[in-house]
């Protein structure tokens, strides 16, 4: 009885065993992996390359990627890519990324599932370049530092790659803004060459491999964050499309304490609020026109535009720097050629061409509302956007509107730069509608004058 106990419980260990170890490998492991997260900017970025290779008869149609759920709750984008030919001739093609659930799988981890173009077979190989960013990463330390003090910050990661799969080499490169790292986890082999912190590299790690490290320095970049921005684009099929953005805008770095001396700040640009800005960069489209810039006490006037035929770049200048903990709150809007951004498409149907995104450079979008207003008497309107969008419809009514305008909601929270990418608006709409505000207008003015005339022809008085 024993023995046949013993029997059955190597039985249900082996079988464990295979279960977890083919929950980790999924038939891929990755014989060589290169690791580089950018840390100049308060938004981190991180580049990493994958060799991997199916080492299963089973061909795979996926790839994943794992994460921890520190990093994966400030996750803002995930993107892959696979690489075609060789050196100048090297070309790359975007494969479809999407989060995914893994039963099996440590249940603290969370996973990424890049599809590829075509499955791979065993023994074959396939080059993966992935870039994934997050937002509000770096942890400002000390939490609060004073006018005359440079900001810094830490950063979290593992010297090693988690990964699901076994990884026969691997190496990570960590590119800090300035040559001023005040400490970093040695993990041998391990080094630092001026800004840049080295590790590995590493032989033959085992699935779910984690070494954790700290990384704490310099980082005197402005941490621009929009806690909210709406954003109006009114299409008018007389010539213009009117855009209208609403912003939040603070510093959500290491928090100003004292007071704040504007005399030493002006005399001391390069030491006294190093970590601070005074003006951030709007990059809008060409041929823009009719720009303002102004904020709840009135217009503001430091401000400049510059246009050529490829882009705009407004320097917008708060009435204030902005330190830690600081907020502001602003509006631009401008106007820019209907013919630019409308389009007909072939089935007849119209169609907005146009960015989606925070026009201020380098900066992170808590909460982005994209509002597009049609002509009235649009219909059936349809979105293209390469992401994923919460969207809703409302109605607007402006000057001689009678039955209102469709208005499409778009709606994303952790936008970084690199969601400022073009989206559709598709729409049907019946020419007859652009007569209806002139129609309305003629016979507002001739019922005036018939009523004017009437009156004055009519004798209302008693006597004959």
């Amino acid at each position: 009885m024993a023995a046949v106990n013993l029997s059955l419980l190597v039985f249900f260990i082996s079988l464990l065993i295979k279960s977890s170890a083919a929950a980790a490998l999924h038939g891929l492991q990755i014989l060589h992996a290169e690791r580089q997260i950018d840390l100049t900017s308060h938004i981190v970025r991180v580049y990493l390359t994958l060799k991997v290779e199916n080492i299963e008869d089973d061909p795979a149609s996926k790839v994943l990627l794992a994460f921890p759920p520190a990093q994966f709750d400030h996750l803002s984008l995930v993107k892959a890519a696979t690489t075609l030919g060789k050196k100048k001739k090297k070309s790359y093609a975007p494969l479809e990324v999407n989060p995914t659930e893994q039963p099996n799988a440590p249940k603290e981890n969370k996973y990424y599932a890049i599809q590829l173009a075509s499955p791979l077979s065993k023994g074959e190989t396939i080059t993966l370049e992935i870039l994934y960013i997050l937002s509000h990463t770096l942890e400002p330390f000390p939490a609060e530092i004073s006018q005359s003090e440079s900001q810094l910050v830490y950063y979290r990661d593992s010297s090693v790659i988690l990964s699901p799969y076994h990884i026969k080499q691997q190496a990570t490169v960590i590119k800090t803004p300035t040559n001023k790292v005040e400490s970093f986890t040695q993990a041998e082999p391990s080094q630092r060459s001026g800004s840049e912190l080295r590790y590995g590299p590493y032989e033959e790690r085992e699935p779910y491999s984690y070494t954790p490290i700290v990384a704490h320095f310099e980082n005197n970049q402005p941490f621009a964050v929009v806690e909210e921005l709406e954003r109006e684009i009114e299409i008018s099929h007389w010539g213009n499309v009117q855009v209208t953005e609403h912003y939040k805008l603070a510093h959500a770095g290491a928090k100003h304490k004292g007071s704040f001396s504007r005399v030493e700040y002006q005399s001391r640009p390069d030491s006294s609020g190093a970590s601070s800005f005074k003006h951030i960069l709007a990059e809008l489209p060409p041929r823009v026109h009719s720009v303002y810039y102004r904020d709840e006490i009135g217009n503001i006037s430091s401000s400049r535009l510059r246009t050529n035929s490829k882009k705009s770049e407004l320097l917008i200048e708060p009435r204030y720097p902005l330190f830690g903990g600081w907020k502001s709150t602003f509006i631009i809007g401008y106007g820019v050629p209907l013919q630019d951004f409308l389009f007909e498409s072939s089935g007849g149907a119209r169609y907005l061409n146009y960015s989606f995104g925070c026009p201020l450079a380098d900066a992170v979008v808590n909460k982005l509302t994209v509002k597009i207003v049609l002509p009235e008497g649009s219909r059936d309107p349809s979105v293209e956007v390469p992401f994923e969008i919460e969207q809703s419809l409302q109605t607007k009514y402006s000057y001689l509107d009678v039955i209102g305008r469709t208005v499409v909601v778009l709606e994303k929270k952790n936008v970084v730069p690199e969601h400022n990418v073009p989206f559709q608006v598709h729409y049907k709409f019946n020419p007859i509608f652009m007569l209806a505000e002139p129609l309305m207008l003629v016979s507002a003015f001739f019922l005036f004058f018939v009523t004017s005339i009437a009156y004055l022809h009519i004798d209302l008085s008693l006597r004959k």
